[in-house]
């Protein structure tokens, strides 16, 4: 009888030790996914630039957001203007640092600067200041300034779009 005790004592023992080292598994968890993954779409919706206080443009635009880093983007800008001397061809902004607060997802640069080739074939230098991006949902806003090449006066941009 004692050897019975023993052993049924043991096997409880040995039974909580088992079930002590099964502890839940994550696999119920819903996985992390990267901010930038998050956010690396495209987006289609309303582009509003604005030169010097006054409306210069209000056209349906797509943005594009690439992964940089878990926590990074790059953006390209599309194309502005009417086409050949008269437009600024797509500008990509590098490395944008993303951070997310409840449901939505922020990136910032206080300033980026960069160069693109023209329809002309020439090398102009441009500057974005000012940048915000905020994602929640599927629901993007991104607002900046350009400066671009020698234009003298800032191009206040305000993008309001949906994903593709």
């Amino acid at each position: 009888m004692m050897k019975f005790k023993s052993f049924m004592t043991m096997t409880i023992v040995a039974m909580a030790f088992v079930l002590s080292v099964c502890s839940c598994s994550s696999d119920d968890d819903d996985p992390v996914v990267a901010l930038a993954d998050q956010v690396a779409k495209e987006y289609s919706g309303k582009e509003v630039v604005m030169v010097m206080g006054e409306e210069s443009s209000n056209d349906t635009k797509t943005y594009s957001f690439a992964k940089a880093s878990e926590s990074s983007i790059n953006m390209t800008i599309p194309e502005m203007g009417m086409g050949g001397h008269m437009s600024i061809p797509a500008l990509q902004v590098k490395n944008i640092p993303l951070t997310k607060k409840d449901n939505t997802i922020g990136g910032a640069l206080a300033s980026y600067t960069g160069s693109v080739t023209n329809a002309d074939g020439s090398e102009k230098a441009f500057t974005i200041t000012g940048l915000a991006v905020l994602v929640n949902g599927k629901n993007i806003v991104v607002t900046y300034s350009l400066k671009y090449g020698n234009m003298p006066m800032l191009m206040v941009t305000t993008f309001t779009g949906t994903e593709k």
